[in-house]
């Protein structure tokens, strides 16, 4: 198929928008919402930390108490009570007395500062009642984290289409919330197509080609937050179709590899007409031009070149902006300028994707290699986009880089 007669990408975008589906939501358990997507926002039942605590191991004073101390001038405080973590004094501070305090504990009524400990010196020396020396002073607040200083009661504590990272879930359950509301992981078939491919060996035989496709394209899948299942179909075109079929009955989405090359032959894209619709098959692209796009009733498909690296160029160019967004997410990768360090050709009409490694100046080399060789992927740690109306860029040039760990979900 000539270039021309390929669909530019601009208008594979426009196609998939149109028939873009977003999940329902689920509520699930806290403990298990990392890394997914919120379908609520969530705000706080209650003031973060519910009352003043200290922040440090020590004693709860009158900072007043404390002026001048120092370790020339020695001043001294009577000890009265001491309250652990979880526990709180009913005792009321005054001049020139003072509670031992641990870290996270309620501050006394009279207190308005903690001195730590190491400022401090124990002289029972003869006497009943406990005493503390002290060496130096405090101000008022100091060592003191106040009522709501990290949320209070009824902030917006992390808003709705957030991806819930560690530091997020702390604010929630400090918020008082066990459960969340989220959009559900996308379930995802990976049908890998192939007389040829067999799994891992040690001993191939004559023609057969291991099968990298199956841990390639469901480890990018779930580097989109969704989960993956694989399955396998000989390049027989009732098999295929039987595949299909059962595949759009009981997921999300479904992607192919293998049987989409524009040519006789390849039945992936005839089977999927014969049982659903085909949007648009090649697409103006480098690597992976002959990807192509459908439904199978409601469930959507991407079929996917067979050679490893078009099929992840092709993913990365088309699938992953799907998958996160059926989650409502805006898939957004990290894009940062560099200069590049060689010649780069490229034709008029066509968008290339060009592996390359940059460093923190430049796009040191250009990996541009045949759609076989994963080593190149390997190699590269970014995409050179050359867009369908520029022609090559000259060594020096100032491109766009995107980089492959910020296209994941993690990123």
């Amino acid at each position: 198929m000539f270039l021309s007669e390929l669909l530019p990408i601009s208008k594979a975008y426009s196609i998939l928008e149109s028939n873009q589906k977003i999940l329902d939501t689920e509520i699930i358990d806290l403990k298990d919402s990392h890394l997914r997507s919120l379908a609520k926002e969530v705000y706080s039942f209650h003031n973060s930390p519910p009352f003043d605590k200290s922040a440090m191991d020590g004693y709860a004073v009158i900072a007043e108490d404390t002026f001048g101390a120092s370790s020339n001038v020695i001043k001294e405080l009577k000890v009265i009570d001491q309250i652990g973590a979880g526990s709180f004094s009913s005792k009321k501070i005054k001049n020139g007395e003072a509670i031992r305090i641990a870290t996270g504990a309620p501050i006394p009524q009279g207190a308005n500062a903690v001195l730590m400990e190491e400022y401090t010196i124990t002289n029972n020396e003869g006497r009943e009642d406990e005493f503390i020396e002290i060496h130096s002073q405090v101000t008022p607040g100091e060592n003191i984290a106040i009522t709501g200083e990290d949320i209070e009661k009824g902030d917006l504590v992390v808003g709705s289409e957030t991806i819930l990272r560690p530091q997020e879930i702390g604010l929630v359950a400090s918020a008082g919330l066990a459960t969340v509301e989220v959009y559900r992981k996308p379930k995802v078939k990976v049908i890998i197509t192939g007389n040829e491919l067999v799994d891992p060996t040690e001993n191939l035989e004559k023609a057969q080609i291991i099968n990298s496709n199956q841990y390639v394209i469901g480890s990018m899948v779930e580097s989109c937050g969704a989960e993956s299942e694989v399955s396998y179909a000989q390049d027989d075109f009732e098999e295929v179709k039987e595949v299909l079929i059962n595949a759009s009955k009981d997921c999300d989405l479904i992607i192919t590899t293998g049987g989409t090359a524009i040519s006789k032959g390849d039945v992936v894209v005839d089977a999927v007409k014969s049982v659903g619709e085909v949007f648009f098959h090649g697409v103006a692209i480098r690597p992976g031009k002959p990807v192509a796009f459908g439904k199978i009733g409601d469930t959507p498909i991407f079929m996917l070149s067979g050679y490893p690296v078009a099929a992840m160029g092709q993913f990365d160019a088309l699938v992953r902006k799907f998958l996160f967004k059926m989650q409502n997410i805006e898939f957004n990768p990290r894009r940062e300028r560099r200069k590049a360090d060689v010649k780069i050709y490229s034709n008029l009409g066509r968008t290339d994707y060009i592996r390359t490694f940059a460093d923190d100046e430049k796009a040191r080399y250009v990996l541009n290699r045949g759609s076989g060789i994963i080593r190149s992927m390997v190699e590269a740690n970014s995409y050179i986009i050359v867009d369908e109306n520029q022609e090559g860029i000259a060594k020096g040039d100032i491109v766009e880089v995107v980089f492959f760990e910020s296209m994941n979900w993690y990123g």
